[in-house]
C-alpha cells in the first residue's frame, strides 16, 4: 500500500517557517483557483495567492499558515512552499496587522481620489496581506 502522508516545508527569505512530515493534504489558493494536494500526487508547480494555506494531518486540528504569495512545488512526495512571507497564527502580531489594515485602507482611498491605478493596485495588495494575517490570527 502506498504511503498516505507526505512532507510539507514552508520557506521564506528568513528561513524555514514550517515543516510537517506527516501531512495528509495541503490546501492552498493558487492563481488558477483553490487546489488540494495529497500524497503521491503528480509533480506540480503552482503560483500562490495571498491566502491561508491549510495543512491537514492526523491530528484533530489542521495547521493554518498565512502566506503572502510565492509558489508551491510538489515532487517525490514532498511539497515545498517558497513564500515572500509566511506566518503561523501564534506568531502574528495582531495589533500590528490591524494598524497595517488601517493604513492600507487609507492608502486605497487616497489612490482612488488620485485616480492612480498603480498606487491602488499596491494598496490593495497591502490590504489583502493585512486581512489575511488577521484572518489567520483568529485560527489559533
Amino acid at each position: 500500500m502506498a504511503d498516505s502522508t507526505f512532507k510539507v516545508t514552508i520557506i521564506t527569505p528568513d528561513g524555514t517557517v514550517y515543516e510537517n512530515k506527516d501531512a495528509t493534504m495541503l490546501v492552498m489558493d493558487t492563481r488558477g483557483g483553490q487546489m488540494g494536494i495529497m500524497a503521491n500526487h503528480v509533480p506540480l508547480v503552482a503560483a500562490l495567492q495571498i491566502s491561508a494555506l491549510r495543512v491537514k494531518h492526523n491530528s484533530a486540528k489542521d495547521d493554518v499558515i498565512a502566506v503572502n504569495g510565492g509558489f508551491m512545488e510538489f515532487n517525490e512526495n514532498a511539497a515545498t512552499v517558497v513564500a515572500d512571507s509566511a506566518e503561523l497564527p501564534t506568531t502574528i502580531d495582531v495589533a500590528r496587522a490591524e494598524k497595517a489594515k488601517e493604513r492600507s485602507e487609507e492608502w486605497v482611498e487616497e489612490a482612488k481620489q488620485k485616480h492612480s491605478k498603480n498606487e491602488l493596485a499596491r494598496a490593495e495588495v497591502h490590504l489583502r496581506r493585512a486581512i489575511n494575517r488577521l484572518n489567520v490570527s483568529q485560527m489559533r
